[in-house]
């Protein structure tokens, strides 16, 4: 069977699409037919096949497939997909039910398109015979070498059902912390944004047109009239310049942040920077003791669970010390003694990865460190972000005082000039 997306008319009259499995184009009709859908468009999305459209031309079928991409592209798979996908999985599976009749259920049940694909595909290869680990591994955008391996170790040992469980109790956990820091930040950034603004277009309008009325009044201005006025001009005969080399600036910039050299020199400064740094530090530990619990509390190997480990904590810096971690496990050393060579490592975390290795708790102890770690971070950002308002405020409000008391004390002297 392929997956199909089409478009039609209901009952009523009115559009409707969507994404449906079926043999062919002539089952697909016929399964529209009896939703009472009449098929104006389609186009097979799983097992190759061009867009068709029934009776209309080629350019219209070509239409169809462009609506139908950016349709992809704003019904992106998200990570919450992911975690109430691993819930649901969880439940079925411990319901009693068959893998197979699991996936089916899953796509049944799925609204977004770009999801129902993917699990269709999944389900697909899974009926052909291979693992489930194996049909996810097929979409690593979508299912990455976490869920793969968990999913592994999950189905040799008969605890999927568990596995699914622990990974949809992970992905919500990452999910609730990155919209905590996500949503603590969306206020400071919106001032920022309102303040530049507001003092671009002062700068570029408002200004201007006041200071031009100073010069053709020949009034004697103050140093700090002239100083604004300077700082005006430069701005108002460059931007057209400056505007482009920041353009220019940002994209060399990311693209040197993508080498290796340069990703390790920018994740080395951002864990120096302050206050910032700190919460960087936070969130990878926090990432860190987060996957390498559920990792091991699944069955997966400690060397394999570094692996992945080290992709998940998103700072070369800090992946660079798992790695050599990993090499020092291998030849039989523990892990909290690369870690607290390092230095990068709070040695709280050190400290009880330690006792984790001494007591045979180690899963116990990185899922405490880890809840520890994501409260500080909650914290840790809530007290920036309250620091920040007013700061932001009490800046912008000096920035927008010395303009106003840069234009008044002109209008001041010509005010007197008029009254004597």
């Amino acid at each position: 069977m392929s997956m199909f997306e089409y478009k039609g008319l209901n009952s009523k009259g009115r559009d409707v699409s969507g994404v449906i499995e079926a043999d062919g184009p002539v089952d697909l009709k016929a399964k529209l037919a009896k939703q009472q859908i009449f098929l104006t468009g389609y186009k097979e999305t799983v097992q190759g096949g061009s867009g068709r459209v029934a009776g209309a031309s080629k350019e219209e079928g070509g239409l169809l497939s462009k609506e139908v991409n950016l349709s992809d592209l704003l019904d992106r798979v998200k990570l919450m997909d992911i975690a109430v996908m691993d819930r649901q999985m969880a439940v079925l599976l411990r319901a009693g039910i068959s893998m197979g009749e699991a996936l089916q259920a899953l796509v049944d049940q799925q609204e977004k398109p770009s999801m129902k694909k993917v699990l269709t595909t999944v389900r697909t290869r899974v009926n052909e015979g291979k693992s489930l680990a194996e049909a996810m591994e097929e979409h690593p955008k979508v299912f990455p070498a976490l869920h793969v391996n968990m999913v592994r170790v999950g189905e040799a040992s008969g605890t999927l059902d568990l596995v699914f469980e622990r990974l949809a109790e992970f992905t919500e956990s990452q999910v609730q912390l990155r919209s905590k820091v996500i949503a603590a930040m969306i206020y400071p950034s919106l001032m920022l944004t309102v303040a530049v603004l507001i003092i671009s277009g002062m700068m570029l309008f408002f200004i201007p047109k006041i200071t031009g009325m100073f010069k053709e009044a020949g009034v004697e201005l103050p140093a700090i009239t002239q100083a604004l006025i300077f700082v005006t001009d430069i701005f108002t005969s460059t931007w057209y310049i400056i505007l482009p080399l920041l353009v220019v600036g940002y994209i060399l910039f990311n693209r040197w942040k993508v080498t290796d050299a340069g990703r390790l020199k920018y994740d080395a400064f951002k864990l120096k920077l302050p206050v910032f740094g700190r919460i960087v530090r936070l969130v990878a530990v926090s990432r860190f003791a987060r996957t390498l619990a559920t990792l091991l509390q699944s069955g997966v190997q400690i060397l394999p669970a570094l692996d992945i480990v080290k992709a998940i904590v998103n700072n070369a810096v800090l992946a660079d010390v798992i790695d050599k971690t990993k090499d020092e496990v291998r030849e039989g050393n523990s892990i909290a003694g690369p870690l607290r060579q390092s230095g990068h490592f709070p040695a709280m975390v050190v400290h009880m990865i330690a006792i984790g290795e001494r007591t045979g708790e180690l899963e116990q102890m990185l899922g405490s460190v880890a809840q520890a770690y994501e409260s500080e971070v909650e914290n840790k950002i809530s007290t920036l972000t309250s620091v920040l308002e007013p700061v932001m405020i009490v800046t912008m409000g000096i920035i927008v005082g010395f303009m106003v008391f840069a234009l008044l004390m002109p209008m001041l002297k010509m005010g007197q000039a008029v009254t004597m």
